[in-house]
Order: structure tokens, then C-alpha cells, then sequence
């Protein structure tokens, strides 16, 4: 007996057909929404690359935090802005810097409702833009930059956040912030790992929305774009050093990175659709090229596609917005 041909496009007929077979979703639960805090600002500061992403004041970031909870988002990822910078980053691990002020400001503000997790990393606090301190040489030192991740978990730990996210790329950061947070008693507070950091050249915007003090740049710590077997290796060893979830940084350009740790990891996979990526959709949607709703849409179901639990997106609030009204 002949078998009638089988017709993929019948399963696509209809939008309630194409809701009934998708085989992934989107969910305000898997967005993660990054927040820049500026040290003294009494409004919002508008990033002028990155169009509807402000530096917030404390009031404004304390109510995006709200709208968060309100909307079901993951959790909210903090990045500070100080007024200050020194060569040694020295606002990162201060207590009242700007940081970990906003870590406690959110906490009060959301409680248990939303995870608070918070950026722990030197480069928004030195002079320099490094992610760590440099040597004689002008050389990042990781292991004297791994003792200052360790003053800095502390500190946010006890500011209040959740999760940490060690973003510097030094080898063996996640066994020594895991280490310091265990010891000063912090069993709780979780690691999310930038595993696999690539240099690349779609931060530009994120620089300007922290107020970045880097010449040059990261080639010598982060990964090289050329490579792939080395990401999972870079995951296998945070994995071992005690990492609770991992990351792929960026997203959009390293969809195969991600769906090659998406399948090895037994832990949560992040994303974080970076500043360039988000930058680039609005520009086109403004002259008119794309579909701005659409876009958005497709790129971050796309990184979901790809294996990510969580993606951490600058239209979390919109997608949520969209996705709560649907």
C-alpha cells in the first residue's frame, strides 16, 4: 500500500496550528533584563547608541525592577557606573560603591520576587577599562585579579544579590569566587559563569553605557572568534570549579557555540544578546528596513533555538510587555 506523501505545510496552516507543533517558546521566565546604574544620576540617562537604554538613577532602576516582577521576567543583571575610576577598580569591591548599593536597593525594593544578579567584573571601575589590574607590563594579572573578584563576591553577596556573574575571563575565577563566597558563609549565593567570553567587536555600545575607559582591547583574555572546541573546554573547566549556570557571550554570532554547550552542560545555559546585536536591529528598523517587532522577536526566539535556558536581552521589558498581552 502507497503511503500519501507527507506535507510539511500542513502543519503550518494556521496561526492555532503553528502555536500547536512549535517545537521551542518564549516566556517572560527566560528573559533576563541587564540594567546600567549611574553613580549620582537623578534621572535617566539616555545611551545614545542604543536607543530606549538609559543609565538609570536609583529611583528609575528600583521601578524597572518592578515592572520586572510584574511582568514574570527571570531576574534582573545590574551593572554599575561610578563617578570614579582608579587602577585598581577599587569602587567594585567598596561596599557603598554604586553597585552594591544598587544591589540592596533592588533587593529592598523586590524581595524574593525577582533574582537579582549582578556583574562581577573590574571594567566598569578602572582607569584603565581592563577587566583586571595590569602588571608592569601592562599586562592583566590573573591571579592578583582573581583575589579582587574574590573581595568583590564578597561584597555583593553581602549587598544581597543572588547570582554573581564573573564576566573577566580569568582562568580560574569561578573556583576562587566559589571558594570566598563558601568560606565567608555565603552557600547560597549562586556563580553564573561567562564561560565562553569571545572578543568581539559588538560591544561597542555597551562601552559607551558604562562609561568604558578601555584603549585597546581584550584580545589576550577573552576568546578569539576563530575558535570553537576551545568554549567547551572553557565550560568543562567552570563546570569543575563549581559554576551553578553557564554563559555564551555574544549570542547571535555564536548560535553554534551555544547549541554545542546548550548539549553538553548539565547545569543552565545563559545568553546574552549584546549590545551590537540589539543596536544593529534598531538601526535597521528605524531606516525602515526590517520589521522592528518581528525582528526583535525572531532574533531572541532564534538564541531560545539554539539551546539557551535564559537569554539576557535589552528588550526584556518589550518582549514581556508583548508577551503579556497576547
Amino acid at each position: 500500500m502507497a503511503f500519501p506523501q507527507h506535507r510539511p505545510r500542513r502543519l503550518r496552516r494556521t496561526p492555532a496550528m503553528r502555536r500547536l507543533v512549535a517545537e521551542t517558546s518564549l516566556e517572560a521566565r527566560n528573559l533576563i533584563l541587564p540594567a546600567f546604574i549611574k553613580e549620582g544620576a537623578q534621572e535617566p540617562i539616555q545611551i545614545t547608541s542604543m536607543p530606549g537604554v538609559v543609565q538609570h538613577s536609583t529611583d528609575s532602576l528600583k521601578a524597572a525592577a518592578a515592572e520586572a516582577v510584574e511582568l514574570g521576567l527571570g531576574a534582573i543583571m545590574l551593572f554599575g557606573v561610578p563617578e570614579e575610576h582608579d587602577a585598581r577598580g577599587s569602587a567594585g569591591a567598596d561596599p557603598d560603591g554604586v553597585l552594591n548599593k544598587a544591589i540592596r536597593d533592588v533587593k529592598a525594593e523586590v524581595g524574593d520576587e525577582l533574582i537579582v544578579m549582578s556583574d562581577l567584573c573590574l571594567d566598569e571601575f578602572t582607569d584603565h577599562g581592563h577587566c583586571g589590574v595590569l602588571n608592569a607590563a601592562g599586562e592583566v594579572d590573573n591571579d592578583e585579579t582573581n583575589d579582587i573578584y574574590a573581595a568583590m563576591a564578597i561584597a555583593q553577596a553581602e549587598a544581597g544579590a543572588d547570582v554573581l556573574g564573573p564576566s573577566g575571563m580569568m582562568d580560574g575565577q569561578v573556583g576562587v569566587i566559589r571558594a570566598a563566597l563558601d568560606t565567608a558563609g555565603h552557600h547560597n549565593v549562586a556563580v553564573l559563569a561567562y564561560a565562553a567570553k569571545y572578543a568581539s567587536a559588538f560591544y561597542g555600545p555597551f562601552r559607551e553605557a558604562v562609561d568604558s575607559q578601555l584603549k585597546g582591547d581584550r584580545r589576550t583574555y577573552q576568546m578569539d572568534a576563530a575558535n570553537r572546541r576551545e568554549a567547551l573546554l572553557e565550560v568543562e573547566l567552570d563546570l569543575e570549579e563549581g559554576a551553578d549556570m553557564v554563559m555564551v557571550k555574544p549570542a547571535m554570532s555564536y548560535l553554534d557555540i551555544l547549541a554545542d554547550v546548550a548539549a553538553m552542560s548539565p547545569v543552565p545555559v545563559s545568553a546574552y544578546q549584546i549590545s551590537g546585536e540589539y543596536a544593529m536591529i534598531e538601526a535597521a528598523a528605524a531606516n525602515g528596513w526590517i520589521n522592528r517587532e518581528a525582528a526583535i522577536e525572531e532574533s531572541i526566539l532564534s538564541i531560545r533555538r539554539a539551546g539557551a535556558d535564559q537569554v539576557l536581552t535589552y528588550w526584556a521589558v518589550e518582549v514581556g510587555r508583548w508577551l503579556a498581552n497576547r
